[in-house]
């Protein structure tokens, strides 16, 4: 279920640059992180491109997965977005522009520990806006049964992240690697590099599907014998004089951080592929032999079950308890009355949102005249209503809530989803979508009846005050 939380979202305080060398291109890149505002999320923008257009960090924008997660919007391209977007989630940070003048960020050291430096050096600073998670009530997988990789989420306090690999070699076989907290990513997890099998590798450079590789950002497990004729074709791609294979069976060059790299780094990818769901996860994500495929399909059937639970979120209310606010505390707020005024009860408000209600009778004057044989609340009745629920929020900002008027505006991307009829009991929920400023407030407004989603739209109305003569 989604639940805001009390933590505030969070950006960085400064923008922060980086250069480096694209993996697979070869190309040098410049990747600059920006700050960016509430509810933003993670976004690239590709200045790189006339108009600078933007791809969200969204798992449906995924195209394929193959040595990356890589995204395409409209014909724009980010390649291996995974390692920029696991040191995000892993500093707790929401909301970031990440601007490249190429179509992949720089690979470093082929780990996230240089993007989360840049991090740290640009700051980080708290929004005016609460957080929301999904909190996971019931288990929750994808399975791909060719590759034998499967990604389940259980109920948990806190984010976690559990990664068990399985590659059926001698030079790496099993590993486990885990993430208890969050605030473990930098220490444990940030600084695990990239790796490949020497027969992967072999098959890249044959290809040339590895230009920006070097020995510094990849680990390389040998699972076979190095024929002299492969360790020609290294020592040139690599632009070394000689290469030799250690006793532990990576190529030189390279110390490992940890005895189990190859799962931290796996992890590393979990998550930042499942960032691309676009909302936090309270739970535990337990992936066995995870992969880039695997893990944004997951992403994907993640980021439905809350697109649809988020739309369908009726609120928990009691509606047999005392209300904050009655039809005549109300009425002292909003100017409307009988029979144009369309709330009969306000059950929660806060700074951000404001929980109302509408019991629909018979005896409502619309009625008379609209289908009379078969009785529907018109529609733009609704959206009133929920506009009137919208007045109480905006207009509790203000001292004296009786000295103004609320106007709207504008109103956005309205669907109606179920008729309402006599005898239902309308919920009307409406959350801010930025904060109020001089007057004029944008909420995401919804009105539920018998446990579903009726209808809904983004409303802006602006509050005035009333010129005494």
């Amino acid at each position: 279920m989604i639940e805001t939380i009390t933590s505030k979202q969070t950006t960085i305080e400064n923008e922060v640059t980086l250069t480096g060398v694209g993996l697979h291109t070869g190309k040098e890149v410049t990747l600059t992180f920006k700050p960016a505002p509430i509810n933003h999320g993670y976004a690239f923008a590709r200045i790189d491109l006339e108009g600078n257009p933007i791809i969200e960090a969204d798992a449906n924008y995924v195209i394929n997965t193959q040595r990356g997660t890589n995204l395409e919007k409209k014909g724009v391209k980010i390649q291996t977005s995974e390692h920029v977007l696991a040191a995000l989630v892993g500093l707790d940070i929401d909301n970031v522009l990440i601007e490249l003048n190429a179509s992949e960020p720089p690979i470093m050291d082929g780990s996230s520990r240089y993007f989360v430096e840049a991090l740290e050096k640009a700051g980080k600073v708290e929004q005016d806006a609460h957080r929301e998670e999904y909190v996971v009530k019931e288990v929750l997988s994808y399975s791909d049964e060719e590759s034998g990789s499967e990604i389940t989420v259980i109920p948990a306090d806190e984010y976690q992240v559990t990664t068990m690999v399985d590659f059926g070699t001698k030079v790496l076989g099993t590993q486990n690697a885990t993430m208890n907290h969050i605030s473990d990513f930098k220490k444990d997890i940030a600084d695990s590099r990239t790796f490949s099998f020497l027969h992967e590798l072999e098959a890249l450079l044959e290809h040339g599907l590895i230009k920006g590789g070097d020995l510094n950002n990849a680990i390389v497990y040998v699972d076979k014998e190095l024929s002299d004729d492969t360790m020609e074709k290294l020592k040139v791609a690599f632009g070394k004089d000689s290469i030799k294979v250690k006793p532990n069976g990576i190529l030189d060059n390279l110390t490992l951080h940890h005895p189990n790299e190859a799962a931290r780094h796996k992890l590393l990818d979990v998550v930042g592929d499942l960032a691309l769901i676009g909302t936090r996860i309270r739970g535990k994500v337990i992936a066995n032999k995870p992969g880039h495929f695997v893990n944004t399909q997951f992403a994907k059937k993640m980021s439905k079950i809350i697109k649809n639970e988020r739309r369908n979120n009726v609120p928990s209310v009691n509606l047999h308890t005392k209300p904050l606010m009655d039809v005549n505390q109300i009425m002292e707020m909003l100017p409307h009355r009988p029979p144009f005024l369309l709330v009969d009860k306000i059950l929660e408000l806060s700074e951000s949102h404001v929980i109302g209600m509408k019991n629909v009778t018979m005896n409502e004057p619309f009625f008379v005249g609209h289908f009379p044989g078969a009785p529907v609340m018109p529609g733009v009745l609704q959206i009133e209503a929920m506009a009137q629920t919208g007045g109480i929020l905006v207009l509790s900002t203000v001292p004296d809530p009786e000295n103004y008027l609320t106007y709207l505006l504008k109103i956005d991307n309205v669907r109606y989803k179920h008729q309402v009829v006599p005898g239902d009991t309308l919920i009307f929920k409406l959350d801010l979508i930025s904060p109020i400023r001089r007057g004029i407030c944008q909420m995401q407004a919804r009105a539920y009846a018998n446990g579903k989603l009726v209808s809904e739209a983004e409303i802006m109305a602006q509050i005035s005050k009333v010129k005494n003569n």
